[in-house]
Formats: C-alpha cells, sequence, structure tokens
C-alpha cells in the first residue's frame, strides 16, 4: 500500500497579529484556506475532528469539508473523529454519503469515542452509557455502511426493518477507527475490516507497535486482506528547530492548561515540552528533523499514513499557512526518500 500523508485540525480558536482570539466564524474559513493550501502543496488527506467547546470552532464537520470539496481537487476529505457515541448513525451515514457525491468519492469516516465528553449532554446521552452508546451506534453504521436494506434493534434508538438509507453512495467510502491504546477498539477494527487510526499524542510512538501487530495478527488470523494502519500526532514545522519550538510553545501550552484544568494535568513546562519533542509524540522542528521522525515511526509500526496535528491552541493563520506549506513541499519528499534509503 502506498504511504500517505495527512493533516488534520479541530479548528483551534486563533488569533490575529495582536494576539486577540479571532470568531469561530474566521475561523472556519481560515480553515477552508488552510485545506486548499494542503491540496495544492500534495498533502494527501485533510481531516477535522468534532468539538464542542469554546477553545475549538468546528463543531458540524460535513458542511466544512463539504466546501473544502468544493475548492480543491484531488485531496481526501476526512473526518479526525466523528463521536458517533452522540450521534445518529443514520444522519451520519447521509451527512458522508452527501460528502462523497459532492467531493467525487473523496469522503473517509474515522469513527471513536471522542476525548471530550461535552456532546453527550448537549445532545441528551447520559455519560452512564457511554460504552454501550458507542457499542450499539457501531453496529448500526457498520451494517449501514455494507447493505442496501438493514435490518436493526437496540435501546437507543427505534428499530429498523428492511430500511433503506439515502443517498446511496456511489462508490465505498473508506471507514477508520480511533484508537486511543485499547487492546479491544484495536480488535474491534481488525475483525469488522475497518482501517485503524493510532492516537498517539504523548509518550514514544513505539510503544503503539503492540497494538500495531495485533491489528495485523487479527487480520491475517482471519485471512483477511491487509487493510492500512494509520498514525496521528501533534506538530509544526518552522525553518529551524529552535523557530518550530518557539512558534508552537506558547499555543501549545495555553491549549495542555485548558484541558488540563479539568483531567489534573500538572501545568506545562519547558524541559516537559522539549522532552515530548526529543522522546515523545510531538514532531515540531525544521523539515529535516520532522522528516527524520516521521520516517522512523513510520518505520517502526509499520503504517501506510502519517497524520500530523498541525493546529495545538491559539496560532496564528498565517503560522499554520506556513507549517502546512512546509509539510506538503518539504518534509513529506523528504520522508520518501529517507524511507527509500536515499
Amino acid at each position: 500500500m502506498t504511504l500517505e500523508f495527512g493533516i488534520d485540525t479541530f479548528g483551534d480558536v486563533t488569533t490575529d497579529a495582536k494576539g486577540h482570539d479571532l470568531s469561530h466564524g474566521q475561523v472556519i474559513r481560515n480553515v477552508i484556506e488552510e485545506a486548499k493550501l494542503a491540496d495544492q502543496v500534495g498533502v494527501d488527506v485533510f481531516g477535522l475532528g468534532e468539538h464542542h467547546r469554546a477553545d475549538y470552532a468546528v463543531s458540524a464537520i460535513e458542511p466544512v469539508l463539504a466546501a473544502i470539496a468544493a475548492q480543491t481537487t484531488r485531496i481526501k476529505l476526512a473526518s479526525a473523529v466523528t463521536v458517533l457515541s452522540s450521534d445518529d448513525p443514520i444522519r451520519v451515514f447521509q451527512r458522508f454519503s452527501t460528502l462523497q457525491a459532492i467531493s467525487n468519492g473523496r469522503a473517509e469516516i474515522t469513527l471513536g469515542r471522542g476525548s471530550f465528553t461535552e456532546s453527550f449532554p448537549l445532545f441528551g446521552h447520559d455519560l452512564s452509557d457511554y460504552e454501550m452508546l458507542f457499542e450499539e451506534k457501531f453496529d448500526l453504521f457498520n451494517l449501514l455502511s455494507r447493505n442496501e436494506k438493514v435490518s436493526w434493534q437496540g435501546r437507543h434508538r427505534a428499530p429498523l426493518k428492511q430500511q433503506t438509507v439515502y443517498p446511496r453512495p456511489e462508490t465505498p467510502m473508506p471507514v477508520w477507527i480511533g484508537v486511543g491504546g485499547t487492546p479491544e477498539s484495536v480488535v474491534r477494527a481488525a475483525s469488522n475490516d475497518l482501517s485503524m487510526a493510532l492516537a498517539i499524542i504523548g509518550g514514544p510512538p513505539a510503544r503503539f507497535k503492540p497494538y500495531a501487530d495485533l491489528y495485523r495478527e487479527v487480520r491475517e488470523k482471519m485471512d483477511a486482506k491487509p487493510l492500512p494502519i494509520g498514525s496521528h500526532s501533534p506538530g509544526h514545522i518552522a525553518a529551524t528547530d529552535k523557530e518550530a519550538r518557539e512558534r508552537f510553545f506558547e499555543g501549545y501550552k495555553v491549549m495542555h492548561h485548558r484541558i488540563g484544568r479539568t483531567r489534573g494535568w500538572p501545568p506545562l513546562t519547558r524541559d516537559a515540552f522539549n522532552q515530548e519533542i526529543d522522546h515523545g509524540a510531538l514532531y515540531v522542528g525544521s523539515p529535516e528533523t520532522v522528516a527524520q521522525k516521521i520516517a522512523a515511526t513510520v518505520s517502526v509500526l509499520g503504517t501506510e499514513r502519517f497524520d500530523l496535528k498541525y493546529s495545538a491552541g491559539p496560532v496564528s493563520h498565517e503560522v499554520l499557512m506556513d507549517n502546512i506549506r512546509l509539510y506538503g513541499q518539504e518534509v513529506i519528499p523528504r520522508v520518501r526518500e529517507i524511507l527509500s534509503g536515499k
């Protein structure tokens, strides 16, 4: 399988030249411009993650991806992720089938539970049903994506009997499962013929090798065809290592503090930040530094896709555009050179 390179964002609220937060509307318009640039510089996949918080502008993935589809020609358009537990599987299927039509076959879905829980009370769900909601809704979505007529019954929605859901996609939509590090999620993806996206946001990427190995082992025991495995990690690229660290640190620290207040994380220090770059899951540095680290990760995990979360906290749109340009024009070609032995 061909190695693919993606970028993704949650629509992090960014700042203007004076350091003031932009409106959610302006951030969304900027995200569309960022995706257009990614298409132009050779990035393979553009992903949007769903959140329902003040610090992220993207809560409805599909209309933003549809706007991007209308202004791009080749880049794949993906969710990163769709929080299936608090959504309706039928509506998710319909929205992405529509996006598949608009984009002429470029839509992809990554399903997951999500790392935040705001969507559950927002849409009237009880967090005590967290596991059951995902299991039931995943089961229904899986049936919808494979069969024209579906019969299904569960606890959290009305049953279906030989129901067809429209519009029907003209071509199959690739479906991935986002995995944060549980063997159960790995086995679910492999046994249901779905690709797996590893969310590697802290610690050495090599610690996820057992999950990649488990996925392939399950597929082999099923005598099933290989499917791609991807990994997702945050990062930032600038002309030099020093500049990249300086441009990324303050925004990343703000994001870390916002999330950490509810999760009990200690304040982010510069030493901890540097440690995560040097030995962990942050891909921050010059094009050569980031390319070498991506190549090492792809080699140890044997993955077929690498996604860089290019936004993290209130970093300016102009800086993000420079990051995307360097990723597409310098990092991606250099990774391919490294992996080919040049």
